[in-house]
């Protein structure tokens, strides 16, 4: 992999260094050389090369995820920076636009280097006297070209390397928001699109009005619904695919067990899979991890990330971070194998566990 791939993104992870504006590119390009050897993969059919592991900055919009230190996000981007990852995911509606505000500070000029994945689709209202906002589905031609355009503004780049929709939207043709796409893409503001969470027959659909780069679904050891239809659709067409969730909102940690309380604030106070009972079901699982983890040296979250990435069909593994402790574990992931029977042994206890979604794709603002 040569430097131009890597596009040449750095960062300080330092507690000295606040400034993303100081970051020394050369130095910092020797010295991640000799952290990890990051895996990279090409979008597609597009020119775009990113890390296996990107960096998920749903966390950086400050919301929904409990109390969340922004300061130390910061961090972890300058972290994975020096680590190698280039490959970072954020949407709009994240924190209203916070999310891609927040990105472009830590990234501070490397932004114009690495590949940011943006999305746009669920639009919302604020309400009054509320952090939370009212949101909708809002795939439109005018919101295309609206949506866009305060990405761009947020994220403080000329041309969005993938804009990705980030919902379907039943209410507007896939052939009139492509065609908006299409257009930007044309002026110069989109260099490639992806979509996201699409069923099937909506993704052949829009496979044939352009080339769709990427495709974003939910995937992980106890919710494997994408491989019954899009995963094996996404490898024939040659349509990247890349995996959000990937460790079920923290479940598959191994952190979390039954009586785990958490704040009004944190959505997963509101999911299933993190009711007593549902923690209680799904043990089965977390303790299979834990000792195929323990036979590696290895911890529960990097066997989970590496169960996905051994996927043929994947290219790369989306990960919500809050700190920088937390995007190096993940990247341990890398560069290494599970025997087949390992393999096989988590997916057939996993295969025993309760249907049920491990959604972490809130369209709550």
């Amino acid at each position: 992999m040569n430097r131009g791939s890597l596009g040449n993104s750095g960062g300080r992870a330092d507690a000295g260094i606040t400034d993303p504006e100081r970051m020394d590119v050369e130095t910092l390009f020797a010295s991640r050389q000799q952290i990890v050897n990051m895996e990279y993969t090409k979008l597609g059919r597009s020119d775009l090369v990113v890390s296996r592991i990107g960096f998920g900055c749903e966390q950086l919009g400050g919301f929904d995820w409990g109390e969340v230190d922004t300061d130390s996000v910061i961090l972890a981007v300058h972290r994975a920076l020096e680590i190698g990852i280039n490959f970072f995911d954020t949407a709009d509606v994240y924190g209203l636009g916070r999310s891609e505000e927040m990105l472009a500070h830590a990234l501070g000029p490397q932004r114009k280097d690495v590949v940011i994945a943006t999305k746009f689709g669920v639009n919302w209202r604020t309400k009054r006297n509320s952090r939370r906002a009212l949101t909708f589905l809002d795939c439109s031609p005018r919101r295309v070209t609206e949506a866009l355009e305060g990405s761009l503004r947020r994220l403080k780049i000329d041309c969005i390397p993938l804009y990705q929709i980030h919902w379907p939207d039943a209410k507007t043709s896939i052939g009139s928001t492509l065609n908006a796409l299409t257009r930007c893409q044309r002026e110069g503001k989109i260099r490639y699109i992806g979509c996201s969470n699409f069923p099937l027959g909506l993704l052949v659909e829009a496979v044939g009005y352009c080339s769709m780069s990427s495709a974003q679904f939910l995937y992980n050891l106890i919710d494997r619904t994408a491989e019954n239809d899009v995963l094996p659709f996404c490898k024939e067409r040659n349509v990247s695919v890349l995996i959000y969730g990937a460790l079920a909102h923290g479940l598959l940690t191994g952190k979390y067990v039954p009586g785990t309380k958490f704040p009004a604030n944190d959505r997963r106070s509101r999911l299933s899979i993190f009711t007593p009972g549902g923690l209680a079901d799904r043990y089965p699982v977390i303790k299979r991890l834990q000792d195929v983890a323990s036979r590696y040296e290895m911890t529960p979250t990097q066997v989970a990330i590496r169960w996905i990435l051994e996927n043929p069909a994947i290219s790369c593994v989306i990960t919500g971070v809050k700190t920088a402790e937390q995007i190096e574990e993940n990247v341990g992931a890398l560069g290494w194998q599970l025997s087949q029977r390992d393999r096989e042994s988590m997916t057939g206890v996993a295969g025993t566990m309760p249907e049920g979604s491990s959604s972490v794709e809130s369209k709550n603002a």
